[in-house]
């Protein structure tokens, strides 16, 4: 069965948005796509002030090049706790549910790519009477 390129519709109301939640890690990210030329604000900063990394930035925008949006929506994220890497995880997650939302003809695209699903690894806990989650104290026999 040949895929047939899907040329996304978008409803173009005004005060219009979608909503996407994503975590990862300690990370919560809240996201909001509205239509608009492109724009990301992070925290109330652009995106390249908040991430300093290339790897992030392009991780937060992948689901948006994969369904071709990239023009088509500002992305205004709310992201709080955890690490700035597991923060932009969390906004791609928060990304791709939003865009769901706007069209379900896209998520089986997204699905696909890996973005739709929850990575729901975390820090294991240290235990007691150990020095973390895995390593002992030293032993010593005498």
């Amino acid at each position: 069965m040949e895929e047939a390129a899907i040329t996304p519709e978008v409803s173009r109301a005004a005060g219009e948005q979608y909503y996407g939640t994503g975590r990862r890690k300690r990370s919560v990210a809240r996201v909001y796509l509205r239509p608009g030329k492109g724009d990301f604000l992070v925290n109330g900063r652009a995106l390249d002030a908040y991430f300093p990394c290339e790897r992030q930035r392009v991780q937060l925008k992948h689901p948006l090049q994969l369904v071709e949006l990239t023009d088509r929506f500002d992305v205004l994220v709310t992201v709080h706790g955890g690490g700035l890497m597991g923060q932009a995880e969390a906004a791609r997650l928060g990304i791709s549910r939003a865009i769901q939302l706007c069209n379900m003809e896209l998520r089986g695209k997204l699905k696909k790519a890996g973005f739709m699903s929850r990575d729901s690894r975390s820090k294991e806990r240290k235990k007691y009477g150990q020095k973390g989650a895995r390593k002992r104290f030293q032993f010593s026999k005498r």
